[in-house]
Order: C-alpha cells, then structure tokens, then sequence
C-alpha cells in the first residue's frame, strides 16, 4: 500500500469513529462486518425493527449490536437458505471476511482464515492454524474432520480480528465459534429428506425427547452424498469431487436444580470423499529452455539466482493428455488408480453450569476428541512430475512392458490426533463490572506419515524401425513391500517420505473486566498468560528411519523440544450515542505456536508469530429498526510471520514435497474495512450487503542460501470481496403457510495460491437459490415444508488453486546456480464445483 493510501486508510478509521460520536443522525456505520450473513435470516421487521440476534463472543450472551466485536452471525434459516452441509460450503464467499479452501485438492482437509491469516500448510501435525475453530466452546486442534456434515446448527459466529484474550492461542485472524441446539426437553424434531443432480442425496433426523427426571434428551443422524463430478476412465477406480459424509450425535442435558445444568454430548462422523480434479491448465508457459537464465527471464524459480538452466528440452506431453485451463473437465484425460479418502472423527463434550445468581456463574467444558485421516489422492495424474522421458519418435529404450515408465504421483498419508481439554470458567457481574475469568488446559497427541508412488506406467508402442509411435498405460504396482515399512494404512509397504509424531501440551490463565462507567460508556480490559510446550520427532524422511538409522550430522536433524510463553492483552472503549447506535475502539493481540516443518529432512523449526491489531467501528439501527449497518476498520501488524516455501524435490525417479516453514523479518502489514448492510423496507422482505477489503504485504525475505531477496504473500485473501442477498417471505391464503425465495451473489477478487509465488487464482462470483413453500399443514401437530435449491445457479467456472511450480525450474538440491527443467511441464490447478441443485422436503413435528 503506497504511502497516500496508508494515510487515507488511517484518515478514513478516524473519521468514521468521529463521524458516529458528532453526528448520530448518520447511525449507519457499525463495526462490525457482520450480522448481515445471518439474519437475512431474522423474521422480517415488526413495528419495533428487527429483531436482537443474541451473541456468546464474550462467553455471556450478548446482543450482537451492543457487543463491541466485528463479527458476522449465520444462523439456521440462512445455513438452510445457502443449502450449507458442511464447512467447505463456506468457500463460496457467504461471509467476505472468512475464507474456506481445501489443503491441495483434498476435501479431508481445510484452510481457513480470517482478515488476511491464512497459513498455506497447517496440514502438519507440528503446524497451528491461525483462526481458531471452537464447536460448543471446544477447540478444535486440527483442521483434519473439519469437512464432515454439520449437525443441528443453531448459528456460527464468525469472531473476526485477534482473539487472544478469552479464546488464546491460534486466534491471530480470530474465531469460528459453531454453536449446537441444546435438548429442549419437549417432544418434538423434524425429518428432512432430498435428491439432487450428481446421484445427491440427503436424509436427516432430528430427535427432541421429553424430559423425565430432569434429563433432556436430542438426537441427530445426518446423512450427505453426491457422486464424483470428474469421472475416472480407469474401470472400478473413484472419480474426483465425491463424497459420502455420515454423523450421529447424542445430547443429553440434565438440569437436577433450577441452578444446575449439565449439558453432554457424543458424535461421530465418517466422512468419505475424494479430491477435486487437477487439470493441466498450460503447457511450458514460461519458454523454458538449455542455455541461460538471462535469456528466459519468465523461466525462474523465486527465492533463486540460478545462472544456468539444464536437463531440457522441455519433454512433451504423453499423447491423450488435455491442456484447459478455460473449462472444468467432466472426464479425466487419462485414468488413474484412486481409492476414496477417509475421515473418522468422534468425541464427547461435557459443560457444566451453576448459576449462584447474577454476580457468579461458575462453568466447566470438558472433552475428549479423536481423528482418524486415511488419505488417497491421484488427482493430478499424468499432470505431475515425474515426467516420462522418451519423446514419440525416439528410439532410446525404456518404456517396456517389463519396465514401464512411471508416472501419476499418488499421494498416501495417514493421520491420527487425539486432543483432551479442560476448561473452568467464572461468569458474572459486580456492581458496575462485568467479569470472565478463566483456566485452560490442553494436550494434544499427533502423528502422520505420507508416501507418493508413482501408480501409472507407460508403455511404448514401436514401429518397425523401433521409433516410438504412441504409448499403452499400464497400472503398476506400488507399495508392494513383503514388511511395510511403517504402521499406516495408507502408506502400508510404501517407500516412506515421511513419518512424525508430536506432542502438545497448552497451560492458559485469562481475565476480563468489563467497567460500565456510565450508561453509555464500557471500558473492557483483558489479559491472558499462555504456556506452550510441544516435543516432536521425524520418525522416517526420505525413506531413511531415523529411529534406527539416525541421519548425518550434516542434514542438521534435531528433534523439537520447544517451549513459549505469552501474555496477550487487549482493551476497548465502547460508547453507545443512542440506543441505536454504539461505537468502540479496540486494542487487541494474538500469537500463533511455533513447530517444525515435517516435509523437510531435517525437521526445520520455525518460532511463533506475534499479532496486534487496532480496530475502531459503529454497529447502528435506523429506518424505524428497519435498517441495520456495521462498519469497522482496522489495523493488524504481525511479527516473524510463518511463510511457507513449497517445492517438488526430485531424487533419481522419485519426488518429494518438501516443504519449508520460515519466520520472515520485519513486519507483516494487514489493513482492511468491513462493511455490512441489513434492511427490512418492507414486511417480509430482507436485503444484506457485505463487504470486505483486505490488505497484505508481507516484507521481502533474504534467503541466505542463493543470495537474493524473495517476495511472499498471503494466500487465499482477496484485496475486495463482497456478498449480498435477497429474501422475500409471502404468506399463502392467511394460514402459517408461507412461500419463501432466497437468492444470494458472492464475489472474490483474485487471491493468491502459494506463500513464495506471485501466480493468482482466479476471481469468482457464485449464486446461490432456494424456493421453499414452508409450513403446510398436515394435521395432527406436523408441517411440511417443501424446497427447490441450487448452488453455482450459474455454473461459474474459477481456478480456486492454481500451482506454477511444475511450470518452473525444480528447487535447489545440491547447486544454487544451475536450475533443472527435466521436469517443467506446466501450472496445474482445481475448479470449483460446478452447478449443483435439488429438492428437499421435510417434516416438523
């Protein structure tokens, strides 16, 4: 951001916390980019306005608009509205703020982030994510299982900006707080079913029993499918984009005392799916070629001062390969072997309330949570090195039966987490204070390990002067070894590239005191002291097993043995002009964990990474209650941010992905501006705007090793995005009948792939539909509701992830001046979903 806009962004926050204090007639700007995703939701206005959304960001419950937070709220009617089953649905742009990507291609695994933190790789058991994800006040340690079906979701909050003080560590880019409906101890539930393109599927029961003796109990079973969208030519072998998701969860909520309340949860979920496709978007699109770097400027790998390119010509493509970057492919070009992925998670949760009145609630959040990650992921086939050599034409040998050329990396990795958390909270008011206090524990047990055979030969066909003329492609055997080499089911008699194991232990001592020094003006400060421990061994890299065979001295392994300790405050002023509209000024810190990089044979750590973040906003009502509009600003500086540089490594005929995890110098700047727009101008019909801007740069890294100055990015955040929808209620014929339409548009700027390129993914603008005529009587205490959906109304066609490195000269091995192009082929990348759409019908009883 040059100078003059720096200037203007810090002008612009000043003038809107001014603006609110001096002039209350402009009650339009709150701070909070928020409500709007939500309440689209919310019942259409009544002469008093719209309706309060209730909030627990401050571990109390909270009107949204006088808790001084930017956050967004998406509730039940808008999850139903959007057709969201699970997390990835997010990926849309619901909320501009929040950004949801799959790691790679894999469904089975999440990236997510909030104003601009976004860690490329938290896919490594010694790697922490930057937003916290917290499922009834559980945190979540892995970003593995996150995909699996949503249950019975009341509402997610969407806490964005730091949120070190009362949810600790990990909270950089802020929270994502998803929120369960408790048992209402009445009989009652619902039954929904429904069909979609794709062979979809849904059923879903939701079960509430009457209370008897004190216990209330509810039970939810999901079921999710829909069939691959890329269909596989090789015969019995799963296409790409499926999945095949199924929960249960138990709740019971036992209340011996009108002050006690014990609230206790079991669920497990299997989630079998498979990853997008990765279609060969180019081919050599940077000239690469023998001779010197100079003279191909566009052919350099960044962080390198390579001098010299070898090991061309650049090979051709296999005959039937399809280069598109323009359209998402429905076949692959070439058929590969691939399994499903499998996701298991389960746990339980137990929180316990006693309420001694207002001035004390004392509280305790117990769980235990596990997952369990097999993963097969084939989706770049013969679009990732290694590459086969003879051209069509040549004579050279190779490529026989006997001996096919091998091609088709297919990644295996394994994963198994067990976390247990303990939480004690104390809730209440003081006078004129409001307080939380806290004390937190976790313990966290990792392990992973990875492999990638080649699964795919070819075969020449010859003339009879022996020049190649076209070739076969064979399956060939892989992780065939008589004594695996390693426990895991994926990776079972494989050539292991890796194998880790870590352990995590978290201590935590957090306060806040909320002064009402006036009617209108509340003063909040806050702190929290965090101890973090983590150990963490590489158990195999390379294929070598480091437990028997230790490496080198020279590859400079060392085991992490590692500890950190944190005090992170925070502070706010918030003023309420009118009972319509509150404006506050925030001060707020963050710190991620620090680890180790298992993708490196030497385990290479990395430190933690500081945030702190200014903010200052207005949350208002006006129109009558009729209108509702947020505003905040902020200013996030972040210090020894985790970049990550990510290459294929070759080694004879294998590759690895190594994978190098570094704490740039200086510091990191993030600016943004988040707006949201509610309004009800008539009964029955809700408008929402949204928007968010997001600035990131990131100061240019040194690398020691080739001498030169590297440029890195934030991934997966858009300098603009925006959402907006429509809804419009219409009673039928006076009964409780109603026809509903629901329509929203989500647009991203283009945003970035990878931390250590400047190759963009696409921009993308995705609608989104739902017609439901809902609440036909049926007699006897029950009403239906039928709905027609649609997702991608349009068929909107984005890369969402788009990989130069097999477009480029490999990384460094041994020289820093001489580049290989042995294996330049071109950029890969993914399509989002295509047009998805259905018919549901369920039954409320």
């Amino acid at each position: 951001m040059s100078r003059s806009s720096t200037t203007l962004l810090h002008a612009s926050m000043g003038a809107l916390l001014l603006a609110s204090v001096s002039a209350p007639a402009l009650a339009s700007a709150a701070t909070d980019g928020a409500a709007a995703e939500a309440p689209a939701a919310a019942d259409a206005a009544d002469s008093e306005g719209m309706a309060a959304i209730v909030v627990t960001a401050t571990k109390r419950e909270t009107d949204l608009q006088e808790t001084p937070i930017s956050m967004a709220v998406v509730d039940t009617q808008a999850l139903e509205d959007r057709h969201v089953q699970s997390m990835y649905d997010f990926a849309d742009g619901a909320v501009p703020s929040l950004r949801v990507a799959t790691f790679e291609a894999r469904q089975s695994a999440l990236t997510i982030g909030i104003r601009g933190i976004v860690p490329l790789d938290a896919n490594q058991p010694a790697r922490e994510q930057g937003v916290g994800i917290y499922v009834d006040g559980v945190y979540m340690g892995r970003q593995h299982g996150l995909n699996a079906a949503l249950f019975d979701i009341e509402r997610v909050e969407v806490l964005k900006g730091p949120q070190g003080t009362l949810f600790g560590r990990n909270t950089e880019g802020g929270a994502l707080s998803i929120i369960s409906k408790a048992p209402t101890g009445e009989w009652g539930g619902r039954v929904e079913a429904g069909a979609g393109n794709y062979g979809s599927r849904t059923a879903d029961v939701h079960l509430d029993l009457p209370k008897v003796a004190g216990f209330s109990v509810k039970l939810d079973g999901v079921i999710q499918h829909q069939d691959a969208t890329t269909e596989n030519p090789l015969a019995r072998q799963a296409g790409w984009n499926y999945y095949n998701r199924k929960g249960l969860r138990a709740a019971v909520r036992w209340q011996p005392t009108s002050t006690i309340t014990n609230d206790f949860a079991y669920d497990v979920a299997k989630d079998e799916n498979t990853p997008f496709y990765s279609q060969l978007l180019n081919y050599n699109p940077n000239n690469c070629a023998n001779g010197a770097q100079a003279s191909q400027p566009a052919c350099t790998l960044p962080g390198t001062a390579y001098t010299n390119l070898t090991g061309g010509p650049v090979k051709p493509l296999l005959p039937g390969v399809v280069v598109n970057g323009d359209t998402r492919m429905g076949e692959a070009d070439i058929g590969v072997p691939q399994q499903v992925s499998v996701d298991k998670t389960h746990g339980f949760t137990n929180t316990l309330k006693w309420n001694l009145g207002d001035e004390l609630e004392l509280r305790s959040i117990t769980a235990w949570r596990g997952v369990d990650a097999t993963q097969w992921d084939n989706s770049g086939g013969a679009h990732r090195p290694p590459l086969v050599n003879p051209p069509l034409g040549s004579t050279a040998a190779g490529c026989t039966t006997a001996a096919p050329c091998a091609f088709s990396r297919y990644s295996l990795a394994d994963l198994r987490q067990r976390q247990f958390s303990q939480e004690l909270q104390a809730v209440g008011t003081a006078g004129s204070i409001d307080y939380v206090a806290g004390l937190f524990y976790f313990n966290e047990h990792v392990s992973d390990d990875a492999a990638t055979p080649s699964s795919m030969g070819a075969v020449a066909i010859r003339n009879a002067a022996g020049a190649i003329t076209g070739y076969n492609y064979v399956t060939i055997p892989f992780c065939t070894a008589s004594t695996p080499l390693f426990a895991g089911k994926a990776v079972d008699g494989c050539s292991i590239d890796r194998a880790s194991e870590v352990w995590s232990k978290s201590y935590a001592a957090y306060g806040q005191l909320t002064w009402n020094a006036t009617g209108a003006l509340h003063i909040t400060v806050g702190g929290r002291y965090t101890h973090d421990k983590k150990k963490g061994v590489l158990h195999f890299s390379r294929n070598v097993n480091y437990d028997t065979n230790p490496p080198a001295a020279s590859v400079g392994y060392e085991p992490l043995d590692a500890a950190w300790n944190r005090f992170n405050p925070m502070a706010t002023i918030a003023y309420d002009v009118s009972n319509d509209l509150h404006v506050y000024a925030k001060y707020a810190t963050g710190y991620r964990a620090g680890g180790a990089s298992s993708r490196t044979s030497n385990y290479q750590a990395f430190d933690p990474e500081d945030v702190k973040s200014y903010e200052v906003g207005l949350k208002s009502d006006f129109w009558n209650g009729r209108a509702r509009l947020n505003l905040a600003g902020y200013i996030m500086d972040r210090k020894d941010s985790q970049v990550d540089i990510s290459s294929i490594q070759f080694v004879g005929t294998s590759s690895f992905n190594n994978l190098v995890t570094i704490n740039a110098p200086g510091t990191t700047k993030i600016r943004g501006i988040e707006a949201d727009l509610t309004m009800n101008p008539i009964e029955g019909l809700t408008l929402n705007a949204s928007y968010a801007y997001t600035y990131t740069k990131i100061p240019p890294v040194f690398i020691s090793a080739t001498g030169v100055y590297q440029n890195f990015y934030i991934v997966f955040t858009p300098r603009n995005a925006a959402s907006g929808s429509i809804d419009y209620a219409l009673p039928i014929g006076g009964q409780d009948t109603t026809l509903k339409f629901h329509f929203d548009g989500n647009y991203s700027q283009a945003t970035q792939a990878f931390d250590q390129f400047a190759t963009k993914n696409d921009s993308s603008l995705i609608f989104n539909g739902r017609i439901s005529l809902a609440d036909i009587g049926t007699g006897v205490g029950r009403s239906l509701t039928l709905s027609l959906w649609g997702r991608n109304l349009f068929n909107e066609q984005h890369v969402f992830r788009r990989d130069p490195s097999n477009s480029l000269p490999a990384a460094p091995t041994t020289s820093t001046t001489t580049g290989g192009i042995a294996n330049v082929l071109g950029d890969y990348g993914n399509f989002n979903a295509p047009r998805t759409y259905g018919i549901e019908a369920s039954v409320k009883f």
